[in-house]
């Protein structure tokens, strides 16, 4: 059964960083990555990164976020920085497990204020 424990959420100044975690368990994963949904808003991508390192970054978080990912304890990580109150949302993490079924984690809520 796959699991995923997110953490690393909280509330930051405009201009300030966090680094959110995301621990898979149950399989074996081929991309991982954060998804975030704002107030009133749609899911959006925000970045994957496959098992080799490959990324992909949407364009509004490009220079300003870093997607990560630790194969042998099966984590990714997005680091945030010079964060801006458009980046509040809540973010998922989502993974991909080999035989294809996508898994999604609860969300961690993110508040940027200005």
């Amino acid at each position: 059964q796959v699991q995923l424990v997110e953490s690393g959420g909280g509330l930051v100044q405009a201009g300030g960083s966090l680094r959110l975690s995301c621990a898979a368990s149950g399989s074996i994963f081929s991309a991982m990555g954060w998804y975030r949904q704002g107030p009133g808003k749609q899911r959006e991508l925000v970045a994957t990164i496959t098992r080799g390192g490959s990324t992909n970054y949407a364009d509004s978080v490009k220079g300003r976020f870093t997607i990560s990912r630790d194969n042998a304890k099966n984590t990714v990580y997005l680091q945030m920085n010079s964060l801006k109150p458009e980046d509040t949302a809540v973010y998922y993490c989502n993974v991909r497990a080999l035989h294809g079924m996508d898994y999604w984690g609860k969300g961690t809520l993110v508040t940027v204020s200005s």
